[in-house]
């Protein structure tokens, strides 16, 4: 005969919730922001002569970037540092994510390597990767027989 189990509503929404803090446990350590390394948003989005790369790096300047192509991957690689020192004080709280980053893209064989634009503005880089030629697309004209 099966045992007599209570019925509890909430049974299921406390494990989903002590499962989902064993992930993020795992996977982040003790706190994200405990000098646990970082991944900057990305946007990519292909435009009619190019595929344009957005990322966001606040708190960096272009000489803590490295940008290398090899073999058709590009990679982003960079550090945010963490070293406001508070002279009479503690810190509360620290939100922000420090340490290095790396994140690699396989490029479509229609950039143009020799081209590629990089700016960098207000925290945000963005990278034009132009397309050859032979690879944007061609508007073909109809001749009308008279």
């Amino acid at each position: 005969m099966p045992a007599v189990v209570r019925f509890d509503p909430f049974r299921d929404i406390t494990s989903l919730r002590d499962e989902m803090n064993r992930l993020f446990t795992r996977t982040l350590g003790e706190g994200a922001s405990a000098g646990s390394a970082w991944t900057p948003a990305v946007d990519i989005f292909d435009a009619a002569d190019a595929i344009v790369l957005k990322a966001e790096l606040p708190g960096l300047s272009p000489d803590d970037i490295d940008i290398e192509i090899d073999d058709s991957v590009l990679t982003l690689k960079g550090e945010r540092r963490f070293e406001e020192k508070v002279e009479e004080g503690r810190y509360y709280r620290v939100e922000r994510a420090y340490g290095s980053f790396t994140r690699s893209f396989t490029l479509p064989n229609v950039v143009d390597t020799e081209k590629i634009k990089a700016d960098f503005k207000d925290g945000m880089l963005k990278l034009v990767l132009p397309k050859r030629e032979e690879a944007k697309p061609k508007q073909i004209s109809i001749n009308v027989a008279k």
